[in-house]
């Protein structure tokens, strides 16, 4: 389920679907760098004002799905225009500056984007652009991106399948907003 807060900017309510905590796992390959699987923690908030903000942060999981070292973090805004157009300012932990431009599709909560400027430092890694789908699926989170270098076209390099984390304050208050249950809590699924 989309909730959509009271204190949300109204220019943001297209991708209310973002909001929240999300946390999983997805895979990493792209020719030069080690192939692995990843845990990922990604957080989309708000202040009121007229754009989300990003957090990311994914780190490399080894056979058993422990956490062995930190993979990437970045964090940045994002923003929707009356039109759909979604813009995304993007630093990474890498030493990569990005802007993002692209779409979410017509009736269904999904958003494609495609780099349109990436200024990087010295000590950053070859990178001249990217790609990324995000989609809401069945209630969970899934994204694809695709990266492009000098020496490398342009393929698909992460993608990742979150779900949504609730905290115990959520639990407690979704709790405080239950309809009263009928004792057995079986009359309640007929």
């Amino acid at each position: 389920m989309i909730e959509i807060p009271s204190d949300l900017h109204p220019d943001l309510v297209p991708l209310a679907f973002l909001i929240g905590k999300w946390a999983g796992a997805g895979v990493s390959d792209f020719p030069g760098a080690e192939k692995c699987n990843f845990g990922q923690e990604v957080t989309f908030s708000h202040d009121g004002r007229d754009f989300l903000e990003y957090v990311s942060h994914t780190w490399v999981l080894d056979a058993e799905g422990n956490q062995v070292r930190p993979l990437e973090s970045e964090s940045g805004y994002w923003r929707i225009d009356k039109d759909r157009k979604v813009e995304v300012v993007m630093v990474r932990d890498q030493g990569v500056v990005e802007i993002w431009y692209g779409e979410l599709a017509h009736q269904k909560p999904q958003i494609d984007l495609v780099t349109d400027a990436v200024a990087r430092t010295a000590a950053s890694g070859p990178y001249t652009g990217g790609k990324r789908l995000y989609g809401y699926v069945k209630s969970d989170l899934m994204w694809v991106g695709e990266k492009a270098t000098p020496e490398v076209e342009l393929r698909p390099y992460m993608s990742a399948h979150l779900k949504k984390v609730v905290t115990p304050e959520e639990v407690a208050e979704m709790a405080r907003n239950l309809e009263d249950m009928p004792d057995d809590g079986i009359a309640f699924f007929k």
